[in-house]
């Protein structure tokens, strides 16, 4: 694992925002495997801003997003499809068709998760994933007790993930209960793995990453065995470990 230490939230989103916008420029046509949430939005920003700016181009780039909830359509303001068309892609100068998102509202929502997968593998798989860390060591919506071998698949919340998310939302009851992910098979056949931490609200979780075991229980930790894992976190996150 390659950590760098930065101060704050800012620079985490800058320092990544100037790893991806290399990755761009020297493969223009790079798949990238992107996250929702609040730790990616200020690389999102910092991602817009350079292609305002320096003209960043992405028309040949394809994205994969990690999940969506099950049971909200892409036009619900709490879905990821709208959050990344809000937050990032409806910025850039990508085609919509090129960037995927699973269907929360497909009828066979087994099937769905089948064609994802496929579709991941059809275009040649992840070269770059974006991840950020649960508090209980999850990512994407991998919960602990996944298995490492799982592909896209649905998944029942935690109960902690719905709390952290309720935030979005008028009221925890209408956080749903179940979400179509990406695997953590599906998420270590990436080539490079971008994670980033900020606050010390994540302090435990980076302190378990790095210092714990590779364990079930915590999804997170399997990043060790990952032969080109990226982790940038701030001061606060890192505030547990000895970096």
């Amino acid at each position: 694992m390659n950590i760098i230490s930065v101060k704050d939230y800012k620079e985490m989103s800058q320092t990544a925002a100037g790893i991806i916008i290399n990755k761009v420029k020297s493969d223009p046509s790079i798949t990238l495997g992107l996250a929702t949430g609040g730790t990616p939005k200020g690389l999102y920003e910092a991602l817009i801003q350079d292609h305002q700016t320096n003209g960043t181009s992405y028309e040949q780039v394809h994205t994969f997003n990690l999940d969506e909830y099950v049971g909200l359509s892409a036009d619900h303001p709490n879905s990821y499809r709208y959050y990344m068309v809000d937050t990032l892609l409806g910025h850039l100068d990508v085609a919509l068709n090129q960037t995927f998102i699973p269907n929360g509202t497909a009828e066979d929502a087994e099937a769905e998760c089948e064609r994802y997968e496929a579709l991941i593998e059809q275009l040649g798989g992840i070269d770059l994933q974006i991840l950020g860390i649960g508090h209980n060591g999850h990512i994407g919506f991998n919960e602990p007790g996944t298995p490492f071998s799982s592909k896209t698949h649905v998944v029942t919340l935690a109960s902690s993930t719905r709390q952290a998310n309720a935030r979005y939302f008028s009221s925890i009851d209408e956080v749903p209960t179940h979400a179509i992910t990406m695997g953590i098979s599906s998420i270590m056949n990436s080539t490079e793995i971008l994670l980033l931490a900020s606050g010390e609200d994540k302090a435990d979780a980076i302190y378990h990453l790095l210092e714990g075991t590779v364990t079930e229980e915590f999804p997170a930790s399997i990043l060790k065995n990952h032969q080109a894992v990226t982790i940038i976190a701030d001061e606060k996150a890192l505030s547990r470990t000895n970096l």
